[in-house]
């Protein structure tokens, strides 16, 4: 098969999602072209059968900014025609699958007349309609055009029907983590340095967007840290990295906290970890508490949006409502102070993470919805 793949390839979690797809199925033998304004971050080349697409938007005087969407459009066209490609796999509708629809429809002289398109929800689709009411209708025109479309959980698939009223049915294909190499031994000498014996790490990942409560992580982290000796490793990059750098000097912990950056390895930072911190507004699924689980690291986080059917509350973390930073630092210290405890909820998020989102069987079933896309009989 040979397959398209567009995603952001900024760090988040759509595009670590859709590179991870794509390498798996390159490696078990389908022909995967990325195609994106820059390569995605968790994409090293070269691999075999997998190749990379860079699309450059043009300038032009009368354009306010460079027509994305349209150039996108035309180099899928291009790479379809070149590469033969059977179906776009596209994450996000705003804009991929609409650029998707135009390649499509410039296609229709490839292979069997129709090329396919295969989108996937990953929750901001719905979150821009939430703030601009003005983008519903070309969002669920993507959505409605696609030959095929899923969401990463139940929750989004519900919000995109609610919401946007779309009749085209949406499939639940949740996120999936290598646990071979999300793993509770898999910490690096240098993530271990960060910490010294008697610290308990507390660790946070994100894109530093408001929808992640960067403040709560603070304020709960502060409430941990005066109970017990504690360090904060916060990974990732965005637009609020400066108000937690602010937010730490004014609650006196910047020597308590440790901003890493955007790291590609994280799968060696999260081991060292004793308890995972995500507070957000919603998740839309969660997959950095995902491979936080696979590590083996007990999640504390927010009953919203897709989280709950990612971590258990109770039982491979905690879940408490939005905005309750003293219910999550209680909760955070019930682990850390019952060792016991702790390693029991260790060992069940680690079992969640490989037993209910294993890789092999999640891309099993997006190329079970490739093959129905495009008629394969089996």
């Amino acid at each position: 098969m040979r397959i398209g793949i567009t995603c952001y390839p900024t760090y988040g979690g759509s595009g670590v999602v859709a590179t991870e797809l794509g390498l798996a199925l390159a490696d078990r033998g389908d022909e995967v072209h990325f195609i994106s304004y820059a390569l995605p971050m968790r994409l090293a080349l070269p691999r075999p059968r997998v190749a990379f697409h860079e699309v450059v938007a043009p300038t032009y005087p009368l354009f306010v900014s460079p027509p994305y969407t349209l150039a996108l459009a035309t180099k899928m066209a291009e790479v379809a025609a070149h590469a033969k490609l059977d179906l776009l796999h596209v994450h996000y509708a705003l804009p991929h699958a609409i650029s998707a629809i135009l390649a499509r429809e410039m296609s229709r002289d490839i292979g069997d007349g129709r090329l396919r398109v295969v989108t996937t929800l990953h929750g901001t689709d719905i979150t821009i309609v939430g703030q601009d009411r003005s983008y519903l209708p070309i969002t669920r025109f993507g959505i409605e055009k696609s030959d095929a479309v899923t969401a990463v959980s139940r929750h989004l698939a519900e919000v995109t029907v609610r919401e946007l009223g779309v009749r085209q049915p949406v499939e639940v294909i949740p996120n999936f983590v290598d646990t071979q190499l999300y793993r509770p031994d898999g910490a690096s000498e240098y993530a271990k340095a960060l910490c010294t014996e008697d610290e308990v790490a507390v660790v946070h990942v994100s894109n530093f967007r408001p929808v992640k409560r960067i403040e709560d992580v603070l304020a709960t982290f502060d409430r941990i840290r005066r109970q017990v000796p504690a360090r904060l490793l916060l990974v990732g990059d965005g637009p609020e990295r400066s108000l937690a750098e602010r937010l730490a000097s004014e609650l006196g912990i910047e020597d308590r906290t440790v901003f890493l950056g955007n790291v590609v390895a994280v799968e060696t930072i999260l081991p060292v970890g004793r308890i995972f911190l995500l507070p957000s507004n919603t998740e839309s699924f969660g997959l950095a508490a995902l491979e936080a689980m696979a590590c083996g690291v007990p999640v504390i986080g927010t009953a919203a949006g897709g989280l709950p059917e990612v971590v258990v509350d109770g039982e491979t973390g905690y879940l408490r409502p939005v905005g309750d930073v003293e219910g999550m630092a209680q909760a955070a210290l019930d682990l850390i102070r019952d060792r016991e405890k702790w390693q029991r909820f260790s060992r069940a998020a680690r079992q969640r993470a490989v037993e209910q989102f294993p890789t092999e069987g999640i891309v099993a079933r997006y190329r079970a919805t490739y093959e129905r896309t495009l008629g394969v009989r089996r």
